[in-house]
């Protein structure tokens, strides 16, 4: 059974050490959790740590003030050596020194951006190449209408009366923590790119700056690959 690791940085526990505690793991407040912590800002049973797929996975077993990890707010992601994790006031280092030098060492090789087939091999698919191709034909005349309200219904979101493409069913946590991180990366970097726009006197037109195009640019280019990587991961060495 796969075991976890975590250093207190932060809070009431700061110095505390939760070595190797068999997974899953719950964290929270409350007697009960493997990882209890004294901090009035956690939630009794505030997150949940699991081993799936040969990686280790955090979820948020919606808590009152929300986790974190390397400052973001996520609801599911895969944890590495060396992550930092926020739940309230406490701050806790995810991996044992061991693990995270392990971590460092392997990275510290790494001074070019990787090439190939943006990691296909460790990106199991969880849309099927006709599926994908059923989908465009009507996905592509939805008209982002940006006074649409954009709400849910049985798992399916809406923009309008017009369905959103729909999000894979049945995902594994593993699977599920990749495509979270995938889409909080694209979030993330289009509203860097975008955060400059400058607007006319008439708010009719804007303007952005030929930098801030290429890096929307750039997000497009690594859609289309993560696009093609699913629906033929075979072919991405071309």
């Amino acid at each position: 059974m796969p075991v976890v690791t975590f250093q207190v940085l932060e809070g009431i526990d700061k110095g505390r050490i939760f070595r190797d505690l068999p997974t899953p793991v719950t964290i929270g407040r409350e007697e009960g959790n493997a990882l209890r912590l004294n901090d009035e800002r956690v939630s009794r049973y505030h997150a949940k740590v699991q081993h799936d797929n040969g990686e280790i996975i955090l979820t948020d077993l919606e808590s009152t003030n929300g986790t974190r990890v390397n400052g973001n707010v996520v609801q599911i992601r895969r944890l590495r050596p060396g992550d930092r994790i926020g739940v309230g006031k406490s701050l806790l280092l995810f991996g044992s020194e061991q693990e995270i030098k392990a971590r460092i060492l392997a990275l510290s090789g790494l001074h070019t951006p990787p090439t190939g087939n943006l990691g296909a091999n460790s990106l199991p698919a969880t849309v099927h190449a006709q599926t994908l191709a059923l989908q465009f034909d009507h996905d592509i005349h939805c008209d982002l209408n940006p006074h649409d309200k954009i709400t849910e219904m049985a798992g399916t979101l809406f923009l309008g009366s017009r369905p959103l493409p729909p999000l894979p069913q049945k995902m594994t946590p593993s699977q599920a923590a990749r495509l979270a991180e995938l889409l909080d990366f694209l979030h993330r970097h289009l509203t860097a790119a975008t955060e400059n726009i400058n607007a006319n006197e008439e708010g009719s037109l804007i303007t952005l700056r030929f930098a801030d195009w290429q890096r929307v640019l750039t997000l497009q280019m690594i859609l289309a690959r993560y696009v093609r990587a699913v629906a033929e991961p075979d072919v991405l060495d071309e």
